[in-house]
């Protein structure tokens, strides 16, 4: 749900028209620099004591006014709530630096402030009902069109952008990603608590997410002008605004040229955004390499990949997903369809030379994601706010790089 702010360098130079459907087909895929990055996060602002949300967003943005990254920092459906973005990153090593430096500054700013930050799908404890609508026209028209399920959203998630250069690649490696949602999610679920209560799900926040319309992993199109008529439709009728209010797990961006990953749960750990960002360049790569060649790009029923995508939800990083890669009829550990499917990417990610940063997603495999470490500090103490505590630790704990 996030307002998009990738920088304009994404994007290339203004598009031509196309007719009475300019503002549907017209796209700037293959404008900028090929499998460029661009990463957005959303983040808690906390009470340094309670660790509860505040409704200080207002606070932050005009600390923050005049400053270089002023226009990387912006509000979000709600006024305890942060967004950052990077500008366009070319690699994963470019997108370490930015998370580092935006991460370092805002929770600079909020400590200025009297604040904390952490970032996590979900607040554990904290309720939607006491959070304040940011004084946008943008969000209270959507509230007033979806009422309730807007209200609830108090949701926090990672989206990562990747630059592709044809907008029927776009459409096609789209539809490859669908059975690369449930490993994305099950990698960074971060949410498994919801108002003050462990769920027994890993990624609480997708549950939640779930209820808006437009929402879950999108159909497959038969290519971009099929995309098209069903956006010029929804736009002609006035059931949206434009495609940005089209929320799937994936899908195309014309505007920035590239494909948005949406799936994540924003994740505790900046290593583990970066090797989810790194993740996703790489597999991009792979399939825009098969298009290229002219080879089939596998993709499978919604039914199936939202079916794994319920299981990771649920189980995160021990869901047991149904192997669609192979055809079998057989379910695996999702955790091992990831160390599969790096072990294929990692002559991309060298190509790329972000094999380090790809390398990342092994470290979070044998670590554990942010709900598991989330669970295990609320099993030692059943202090949910020890939990919020850790996170705020664990997001401002910023690694020192060189140069």
């Amino acid at each position: 749900m996030t307002k998009q702010v990738v920088p304009p360098d994404i994007m290339g130079p203004p598009g031509s028209g196309a007719g009475s459907r300019a503002s549907v087909l017209d796209h700037r895929f293959g404008r900028g620099d090929l499998y460029t990055l661009g990463v957005e996060e959303e983040y808690q602002l906390l009470d340094p004591t309670t660790f509860d949300l505040v409704q200080h967003i207002d606070t932050v943005l005009a600390a923050v006014e005049g400053h270089e990254l002023e226009s990387q920092i912006n509000p979000e459906l709600m006024q305890s709530v942060l967004e950052i973005a990077t500008p366009v990153c070319r690699s994963p090593a470019d997108v370490m630096r930015e998370l580092v430096k935006l991460r370092g500054y805002v929770c600079g700013v909020a400590r200025e402030k009297n604040l904390r930050v952490g970032s996590a799908g979900t607040h554990p404890f904290s309720l939607f009902e006491r959070q304040r609508i940011t004084a946008k026209d943008r969000y209270r028209q959507l509230v007033d069109q979806l009422q309730y399920v807007a209200r609830r959203e108090l949701i926090f998630g990672m989206h990562v952008h990747v630059a592709v250069d044809d907008p029927e690649k776009a459409i096609k490696v789209m539809n490859g990603l669908l059975p690369h949602l449930a490993p994305l999610l099950a990698l960074s679920a971060s949410s498994p608590f919801w108002r003050g209560e462990a769920t027994g799900l890993m990624s609480s926040r997708q549950m939640i997410f779930s209820a808006l319309p437009r929402s879950g992993p999108p159909p497959r199109f038969n290519d971009y002008a099929d995309y098209a008529e069903v956006v010029d439709q929804l736009e002609r009728t006035g059931c949206i605004g434009d495609y940005t209010h089209i929320w799937w797990d994936v899908r195309p961006h014309p505007r920035l040229g590239t494909i948005e990953i949406r799936i994540c749960d924003a994740v505790t750990r900046v290593e583990d955004a970066v090797a989810l960002a790194a993740y996703c360049q790489a597999l991009v790569k792979q399939m825009s390499e098969h298009y290229d060649a002219g080879e089939e790009i596998p993709s499978y029923h919604r039914i199936l990949t939202t079916e794994n995508k319920w299981l990771a939800a649920r189980y995160g990083l021990d869901a047991p997903i149904m192997d669609l890669a192979t055809g079998k009829r057989n379910r695996i550990p999702v955790a091992k369809a990831v160390r599969r499917t790096v072990k294929d990417l990692m002559p991309h990610a060298r190509e790329l030379g972000s094999d380090r940063e790809l390398e990342g997603i092994f470290e979070l495999l044998e670590r554990g994601n942010s709900a598991d470490r989330q669970l295990r500090i609320f099993n030692a103490n059943r202090d949910i706010v020890e939990v919020v505590e850790e996170i705020a630790k664990a997001t401002e704990r910023l690694p020192v790089l060189a140069g």
